[in-house]
């Protein structure tokens, strides 16, 4: 696996089953036209995405030993580094009903002893320097620490990154991520418009109010905001610059994995057509470019039944534009606390 230019830390994988059924009886008996089986997690995901771009990724992931042919049954033995730990992978239930709503359980992610953290933490980094990697993604939920009964701590990663020359791409959401955003630690993080309220702790109503949102996390520190806008597209926001890309609909199978996607295609478009010294983007990868790619990724994704991209077949159009409308109101008000 060497020579990888991304690699990718699920702190919290699952494995994902989905249930595929024509009319749901909610109450009721249903049955399942059919299932299917992944091991998830949204670094998971980003590592699948990257791998059908043709760009390595290896993804570290802490996993339980009590399902030791997990990886084999699953297909996921080429792709990944587990760190194995007492207990069982956490499961996690989509149901997919035909021209209907896509419905989740997920189980929280299970605890992790300090030592076992540590071992992921080095485990990382190990992976980091062997492949001479130049970008690592931190992405999904993390784990409680069975010591402190608190989040992990992934201070020490960013700060081996930082002396590495390595930027890391945070996809989490809720305390993680605001406690990390305010401290400027990730070089990109990607938000949807709800979780990017929450961390600036105010309601956005108007495209402009999530650039301003994430201009004020790049003031931090943050060299680049991705926020998720569902239907309206995303917006890539930096210091400087703001970028608003979207495509034209498409028929939605299944949203579970398209933000995965999205960070995927950034990070395809971003190592896979390095800036040049005149770097125009001011933050030395190709955001724009970067954040058209983020959309065609999740547009193909959401046609896709899995949680993770199956194929990069039918890329629609994307059209971006560099000055986007400010008052433009959000489909849906982004509150910064759940409403009631």
């Amino acid at each position: 696996m060497s020579g990888a230019p991304i690699i990718t830390l699920t702190p919290a994988p699952t494995l994902d089953r989905t249930y595929f059924v024509h009319n749901l009886i909610e109450g009721g008996v249903n049955r399942a036209d059919g299932v299917s089986e992944e091991l998830a997690g949204k670094g998971i995901n980003v590592t699948r995405g990257l791998y059908l771009s043709g760009v390595k990724a290896p993804g570290v992931i802490p996993i339980g030993n009590s399902d030791p042919g997990v990886l084999a049954r699953t297909g996921s033995i080429e792709q990944f580094i587990p760190h194995w730990v007492d207990g069982t992978l956490r499961v996690s239930t989509t149901i997919v009903e035909k021209d209907g709503p896509t419905t989740k359980v997920n189980e929280a992610p299970r605890p992790l002893s300090d030592s076992d953290w540590k071992e992921v933490v080095a485990l990382t980094i190990a992976k980091v320097k062997e492949n001479n990697a130049k970008w690592l993604v931190i992405a999904g939920a993390l784990p409680i620490d069975k010591g402190t009964h608190t989040f992990v701590d992934l201070e020490p990663l960013f700060h081996a990154m930082h002396d590495m020359g390595v930027r890391v791409a945070m996809d989490s959401s809720g305390e993680p991520l605001k406690v990390y955003a305010s401290k400027g630690l990730p070089s990109v993080i990607k938000p949807n418009a709800h979780e990017l309220a929450e961390t600036v702790g105010r309601d956005l109503y108007t495209v402009g109010d999530v650039i301003d949102a994430a201009r004020e996390l790049c003031e931090h520190g943050v060299e680049c905001v991705l926020a998720s806008l569902g239907p309206d597209g995303m917006v890539a926001v930096t210091k400087e610059h703001a970028w608003k890309a979207k495509t034209a609909p498409v028929k939605v199978i299944n949203t579970v994995g398209a933000g995965d996607a999205t960070l995927a295609g950034f990070l395809t478009a971003v190592v896979t057509n390095p800036v040049s010294n005149n770097d125009e983007f001011g933050v030395g990868f190709n955001v724009p470019l970067g954040v058209k790619t983020a959309v065609q990724y999740g547009a193909v994704s959401v046609t896709q039944p899995t949680s993770g991209l199956e194929n990069l077949d039918n890329m629609p159009e994307a059209e971006i534009t560099d000055n986007p409308d400010r008052d433009a109101p959000l489909e849906e008000v982004a509150h910064s606390a759940p409403t009631k």
